[in-house]
């Protein structure tokens, strides 16, 4: 039903996940005040935990992409790896300022950059595009504070530093892969010009280098360190006290305000013009989120995990399920945020069939399905037109260069899930 509703009928997807809510419950014949309260506790609890990371976490994307930040890091890792390995820096740059932007908010802003270098060097542009979204894709699916992976950690319970920490062990991997494959398959595309688009602002003056890092890299450190150091430390030091500005939503907190540092001549009309636009953006998102918060709680009160253990050999395909289970949500309706976060509210009372309801178990869980909700990434997903928008490529280059990439991307991630479930003993 949910991928009928967002896929055939273009149904937003907060609507979609709230139909399939009382379809479920009353389908299993539970009262109907049962599944409104479930529908309620369900959307409450996923907003108490995650709703200031998203908002905080857009508002950071929002003011690194009106700030010229996003420009400065680009212009420096092309300087520091030369123009003759333009798709590289590109793919880094992707990687880095899609940590806190979303990947088309990413694509938007760096498309001037991308296409000029096109252009400057000589390179395909489908080497170029490729490269820049697969650097953004990665991270996109697999790291907090993106929605998808950021509301499946809070429906399942995972611990957000040592998500992040994992995450980036496995999206690295997948960004190489998918660099490697946009310079494979594009080289032979002719590089054909086109009118450049791009919706960038005129910015007057930019940030510095280490103004423009410096609201990504602080927050990533510091709930790295949180994560690294809180376990075994003593509760009632100093220094664990110190360990608070770890917490996800702090650490973003201190990014927001380095990130507003990134321009000093602030108009109070421009501010809050940003503030305003980043808090719509992030209604947007919370309210797919706390919808599939809902449909996961109604989900807990069928027992809908006894009855797929009593029916499917689950305790042997463990974390293959939850990714098979995005693969499929993802390829047939498009959004990667939907289909993790509707794969999160099916896969929470399957965790113990599935033998990974443990801590680690469920950072495995949660990266198994945002390697499965890379793939497939075809002509029903929004971010695959915004790259053949501002790229100019075709249909037929696109689905050579981008969307095998995404599935190369995704089975790679897969790999190097599996491998971190060897080594955690997930």
């Amino acid at each position: 039903m949910i991928i009928v509703l967002t896929a055939k009928f273009r149904v937003h997807a907060f609507f979609a996940l709230l139909i399939a809510s009382f379809v479920v419950g009353l389908g299993v014949l539970l009262p109907a005040a049962t599944v409104m309260n479930a529908v309620k506790d369900g959307f409450g609890n996923i907003m108490r935990s995650l709703a200031l990371i998203i908002v905080l976490g857009t508002t950071l994307g929002v003011l690194l992409e009106h700030t010229g930040a996003t420009k400065v890091m680009s212009s420096f890792i092309l300087r520091m790896v030369g123009e003759r390995k333009a798709p590289l820096a590109m793919s880094i740059t992707g990687f880095l300022v899609g940590l806190p932007i979303f990947c088309d908010s990413g694509y938007i802003v760096l498309s001037g950059v991308n296409n000029s270098l096109a252009r400057r060097t000589g390179i395909s542009m489908a080497v170029m595009a490729g490269s820049l979204a697969t650097g953004l894709y990665s991270v996109h699916c697999l790291l907090p504070p993106h929605p998808g992976a950021a509301a499946a950690a809070g429906i399942l319970g995972a611990d957000f530093g040592k998500l992040m920490i994992m995450g980036i062990v496995v999206a690295i991997p997948a960004m190489i892969v998918g660099y490697l494959w946009a310079n494979y398959a594009g080289k032979n595309i002719p590089h054909e010009d086109f009118e450049e688009k791009s919706n960038e602002e005129k910015i007057v003056k930019y940030p510095s280098v280490i103004t423009s890092f410096l609201p990504v890299i602080i927050p990533i450190l510091l709930i790295a360190v949180r994560a690294a150091f809180l376990t075994g430390t003593d509760k009632g030091s100093g220094w664990h006290q110190l360990l608070f500005l770890g917490d996800p939503a702090v650490a973003l907190a201190i990014g927001v305000l380095l990130a507003s540092n990134c321009r000093r001549n602030w108009t109070r009309k421009d501010l809050s013009a940003l503030l305003q636009e980043a808090a719509e953006k992030a209604g947007g998102i919370l309210v797919i989120i706390g919808a599939g918060g809902a449909f996961g709680a109604v989900l807990a009160i069928t027992e809908i995990g006894t009855h797929f253990s009593n029916s499917m050999p689950l305790g042997t395909m463990g974390m293959l399920f939850p990714f098979l289970l995005t693969v499929i949500l993802k390829t047939a309706q498009g959004s990667s945020t939907v289909a993790i976060i509707t794969a999160a509210s099916i896969v929470l009372p399957l965790l113990p069939s599935l033998g990974l309801n443990t801590d680690n178990g469920k950072i495995i869980t949660v990266l198994s399905m945002g390697a499965g909700s890379m793939m497939v990434s075809h002509a029903n997903d929004a971010y695959f037109w915004v790259i053949a928008k501002f790229s100019g490529l075709d249909m037929r280059s696109m689905l050579k260069v981008y969307t095998v990439a995404s599935v190369l991307m995704g089975v790679v991630s897969l790999g190097m899930v599996y491998l971190l479930s060897l080594i955690l003993g997930a």
